[in-house]
């Protein structure tokens, strides 16, 4: 599966400001980055190593990649407690990696609902 020493820290943001850099300080420590989309993306630009969420998660897309991080793999990686043998485990089983770090921001929601021009539909594809 994984080496046991093997960190990871999964990267998804909207605004990418600094995350860069954050990724290479990640890296330097040893961390494998895990990310998805436009972050992966600003990464991959930089030359940084990155594992897409998709990988890890072994299936296409769900919804046009608006449920990428909430796959079990994912879940499951960011909340078993290595203390846990019974949960580290099933995590294994489940061919998850354990996460150590996540680091995401969110869409502007406030700002974006207070745009006229876009339609519930368009306001809900950012949440």
């Amino acid at each position: 599966m994984t080496d046991k020493a093997e960190r990871y820290a999964l990267l998804s943001v909207t605004d990418k400001t600094g995350i860069v850099e954050f990724a290479y300080a990640l890296t330097s420590l040893g961390f494998k980055i895990i990310s998805e989309g436009g972050t992966a993306k600003a990464l991959r630009q930089a030359e940084l190593e990155v594992w897409e969420a998709r990988e890890m998660i072994g299936t296409p897309d769900l919804l046009e990649g608006r449920l990428g991080l909430l796959h079990p793999r994912i879940l499951i990686g960011i909340s078993a407690d290595r203390d846990n043998p019974g949960q580290m485990h099933e995590m294994e089983r489940r061919h998850s990696v354990p996460i150590d770090l996540v680091a995401v921001n969110l869409y502007p929601v406030s700002e974006i609902v207070g745009v006229p021009m876009l339609s519930q539909a368009e306001i809900l594809e950012y949440i």
